[in-house]
């Protein structure tokens, strides 16, 4: 183990083994990619006492290095990328799997001084240790930048980096893979719903994509954390799942329908809770309860169980506002497009009725944000004389 009493004047031996467990503890539980990259460069900056920490992965497809988090004077939430068949130290770092120590970065010719020009940081001395899996493959690079005390880094502090870098792969190599799952599974998702949706309306991607901003935008505003946002938006697409099993002459008829034909028309509700129910992720359990219950009124006057008030689902009180405003907002077969103002003016007067007040609040605050989604909605297309609110918002 590297010797942790060297690399900072301003941490002793104790404090340091302390961040090294924290270290290791923090990022074993962590697997979402982008937090767990923060806390890497984070422990890195603090631990080595640099004035940077820059996190590069690889990008396969793009053959290029690209960063993460960026940790210091101008570098957050800044994307730098490399080529991996450069000549610059980080991309031979990248290449060859050996660190690369730099005491004087303006005097190497391995150096890029581009960064910097960027970002008006001045490197000093700088040193890079590959991230590799246990296959001994090369996931990306860290580089730390600019000791506190001036000096150039040491082999302590080389074994230090090493040693975290190590630390580090497992942890991102399984946030990947987590992230690549959770890519594919939010990509299954959004295609079930365009399956659904596309049968009644020409703009399903932009119909799905409205209501995903509006829900998450609603739930944030409603005092729900961004995770818990996150869940709804990723779940609100599937909200009309049941829409598959419907027939076409009750879905693409132009016109009012019977009240036989309503009642078939309100047994998509049905179908979505049977197509989603059982599910074991969170966001196809939150989806399970937007199909069934997003037509179910604060009044108790909705379908498919006549649920009244606090008995609905919160995250199916926040779908129905989102999903009735983008259906007013939009043209289809049987209507034209209502005004924004007009839309959210039905909103409000449903406030109490259709819809849960607090939720009604919590729009009246975003419809600044929700208003430019409809920038350039046309709305002079022909209505059908017998378009009913009760079609629009199904």
């Amino acid at each position: 183990m590297a010797d942790l009493t060297h690399g900072s004047d301003r941490l002793t031996a104790e404090e340091k083994l302390r961040l090294l467990v924290d270290f290791g503890t923090r990022i074993s539980s962590e697997l979402h990619l982008d937090k767990l990259l923060d806390i890497i460069a984070q422990q890195i900056t603090q631990m080595l006492d640099v004035g940077r920490c820059t996190i590069y992965l690889k990008d396969e497809a793009k053959n290029e290095l690209w960063s993460k988090i960026a940790q210091g004077k101008g570098l957050e939430h800044t994307e730098i990328r490399i080529p991996l068949n450069s000549d610059g130290f980080i991309a031979l770092v990248a290449r060859y799997g050996q660190t690369i120590n730099l005491p004087n970065a303006y005097d190497d010719p391995r150096f890029s001084v581009d960064v910097d020009m960027v970002t008006a940081f001045r490197t000093h001395a700088t040193i890079a240790v590959p991230l590799k899996n246990n296959s001994d493959e090369v996931l990306g690079v860290v580089q730390a930048s600019n000791k506190s005390n001036g000096t150039p880094f040491d082999k302590n502090d080389e074994g230090l980096l090493r040693l975290l870098a190590t630390l580090a792969s497992g942890s991102i190599e399984i946030a990947q893979l987590y992230q690549e799952i959770r890519v594919a599974q939010l990509e299954t998702i959004y295609r079930l719903a365009v399956t659904a949706e596309y049968r009644d309306q020409q703009d399903t991607r932009q119909h799905l994509k409205n209501i995903s901003i509006i829900a998450y935008l609603l739930a944030l505003a409603l005092g729900m954390s961004k995770t818990e946002a996150e869940l709804i938006k990723n779940a609100s697409p599937l909200h009309d799942i049941g829409k598959v099993a419907l027939a076409d002459n009750i879905l693409l008829k132009p016109g009012k329908l019977t009240p036989e034909e309503f009642e078939i028309m309100k047994s998509h509700t049905i179908y979505g809770g049977k197509i989603l129910e059982g599910a074991h992720s969170k966001v196809l359990q939150m989806a399970h309860k937007m199909s069934l219950y997003h037509h179910e009124k604060w009044n108790g006057s909705g379908y498919p169980k006549g649920l009244k008030e606090e008995e609905i689902p919160l995250e199916a009180r926040i779908v129905t506002v989102a999903d009735v405003f983008d259906a007013l907002c939009v043209f289809r077969v049987y209507k034209k497009a209502w005004k924004t103002e007009e839309a959210l003016n039905y909103i409000i007067e449903e406030s109490g009725k259709s819809f849960d007040p607090r939720v009604v609040a919590a729009f009246k605050k975003i419809y600044p944000s929700v208003k430019r989604l409809y920038a350039h909605v046309s709305v002079n297309q022909p209505a059908h004389k017998d378009a009913s609110v009760e079609k629009e918002v199904s």
